[in-house]
């Protein structure tokens, strides 16, 4: 078996996956839309402040390195 990912391009698809999946031809797979979130709200606060600040001292040291 393999998994599909499939863009519908019309509404009438949605019926006719329903059939199949009726017909136990294929399993209709639900996924979470994608958010609208940015990335950064998304991730705010999930590093704590210290830790976010050595890496980000890190990786300043680590372009200006390269700048040498």
């Amino acid at each position: 078996m393999e998994t599909l990912t499939i863009q519908v391009t019309n509404q009438n698809a949605y019926s006719l996956l329903n059939e199949l999946e009726k017909l136990h031809l294929i399993k209709v797979l639900k996924k979470e839309s994608a958010s609208s979130q940015k990335l950064s709200d998304r991730f705010a606060g999930k590093l704590p402040l210290d830790a976010a600040k050595k890496l980000q001292d890190h990786i300043k040291q680590g372009r200006d390195e390269w700048d040498m």
